[in-house]
């Protein structure tokens, strides 16, 4: 195994099984360090978009976003240089940005050496870097939430980049010997993970050691720690893979655009779209046995009452071992010429709490299991709708990823081991919205047809279905 250090370059771990380091940490040592990891891993309440800005830059408390991500991927990935362009765009909008440094770099600079270094050594320092990254994080968060202005915080790698680097079964036994659990490290701790794959996978000719005193990777290597650092954060609900598609500058633009998006600031035509969320219909699903290595999790959605037939509001919890986050989508549609907007809002378990008083009677509670994998660089999420549900969701599955490929590209990039039916992309039959309603579909007019979907749609009724100017996707 190797502990995580700057750029994925290697060292001894350590294969303690943890026992004894349990037995020499002070239960106090051990619910402080709770207490700081869950301090700032429920966000408040962001802003809807289009804010306004005051004469000095600053919002309102109450409309103030601070939206924390980290960059991560394999070596010469363009992680540096990330950070520099997304600095650089969100200053330039009025927001404070704030750079957290890597948190191995800044240990390892002190003349660490794993060879000198015990087995109960290396892992005890392996802990202790989680613990130093976390704290350096939350003094990085506690600023972003005492600015006055909208807050970009970059993650120089987050917390589960550490579980590349070790067995699953020390990082368990890790986890739970500090009371720490995935769904607070991972899900709720920052709002979106943007994986930078590394040039040595799909941009070899650009792949370069001779720049960076750390990095003696080969190329071999460097794809190696690129897909450990990405299985690393499968699971989490917002995770984009940056890939090496198109030229760096395109990867640049694809990096801010992600980031614009899941924010909900209208960047017009500033930033070329290229990637598209695509849908598929599933049947016959293979053994666990068929899948790469994945992740479950539960998923409740509610949808809410809204102020017009043009808004669409819902819940999403979401969860392993019952432990969850909650998630507050709201989507307005053409606001400054865009089809839509969509702002997702990160919530505390009391605000979802109290939100779920706000349910619209005329949808049924949606429930799923969604298992989120990774194949040759691209990120898929699998729903598999459970009940209680209406009977129309019953045995459904449905296939989601995002991407900028086309025909055999796209079609070499899917899943060979899943009976895909066909592509559903925008078909108002599979829209979730409309899944969920309650009365039949002939009869209700509170069913959405898509503005994207086309041979499916001519085949529609007319009336009573009633036009809505956004195609539907999954939360």
């Amino acid at each position: 195994m190797a502990t995580l250090l700057s750029n994925g370059q290697q060292s001894v771990m350590a294969t303690s099984n943890g026992q004894e380091h349990q037995k020499d940490e002070p239960e106090q040592e051990q619910q402080q360090q709770q207490v700081e990891i869950r301090k700032s891993s429920s966000p408040k309440p962001g802003a809807m978009p289009n804010l306004k800005l005051n004469r000095m830059g600053s919002v309102s408390p109450k409309d103030k976003r601070v939206y924390k991500i980290v960059l991560t991927g394999g070596p010469c990935g363009g992680k540096t240089t990330g950070q520099s362009r997304l600095c650089t765009f969100f200053e330039n909008l009025g927001w404070k940005v704030f750079r957290v440094p890597e948190t191995a770099t800044v240990l390892l600079s002190g003349g660490v050496k794993f060879s000198d270094l015990t087995e109960k050594e290396a892992y005890k320092f392996q802990e202790n870097l989680i613990r130093t990254m976390v704290q350096i994080e939350n003094t990085y968060f506690e600023l972003g939430n005492s600015s006055t202005r909208n807050c970009l915080i970059i993650c120089d790698r987050g917390v589960m980049d550490a579980s590349a680097y070790i067995s699953k079964d020390k990082w368990e036994k890790m986890m739970a010997g500090n009371k720490w659990n995935p769904v607070e490290m991972r899900d709720n701790r920052y709002n979106q993970i943007l994986h930078l794959v590394s040039a040595a996978n799909g941009a070899e000719d650009f792949y370069s050691t001779e720049d960076h005193a750390c990095r003696s990777e080969g190329v071999d290597l460097a794809r190696e720690l690129d897909y450990k650092s990405a299985a690393a954060w499968v699971g989490h609900p917002y995770f984009d893979v940056i890939d090496n598609s198109t030229n760096f500058e395109a990867k640049m633009n694809r990096m801010i655009e992600s980031v614009c998006q899941k924010v909900g600031i209208d960047i017009g035509d500033r930033l070329q779209a290229t990637s598209r969320k695509l849908k598929y219909l599933v049947a016959l699903l293979p053994p666990d046995s068929e899948f790469p290595p994945f992740q479950d999790f539960d998923v409740v959605h509610h949808y809410l009452q809204s102020a017009g037939p043009k808004v669409q509001a819902r819940l999403r919890k979401r969860g392993q071992k019952n432990h969850w986050s909650y998630i507050h989508t709201q989507r307005r549609p053409n606001v400054h010429g865009q089809a839509r907007i969509e702002v997702k809002t990160q919530l505390t378990h009391r605000d979802y709490m109290n939100l779920l008083a706000q349910r619209d009677d005329a949808h049924f509670t949606i429930y799923k299991k969604r298992r989120c994998f990774l194949i040759n660089n691209q990120y898929f999420q699998l729903d598999i709708y459970k009940e209680p549900g209406h009977p129309r969701c019953k045995g459904l599955v449905l296939l989601e990823t995002y991407s900028s490929l086309t025909g055999d590209a796209l079609k070499n990039c899917m899943p060979k081991f899943l009976n895909i039916v066909k592509e559903v992309t925008g078909d108002p039959d599979y829209s979730m919205f409309n899944l969920s309603l309650k009365e039949d579909w002939s009869t209700t007019k509170k069913f959405c047809r898509s503005a994207t979907h086309g041979k499916q749609d001519e085949q529609l009724p007319e009336p009573p279905k009633q036009y809505h100017p956004y195609d539907e996707n999954s939360d």
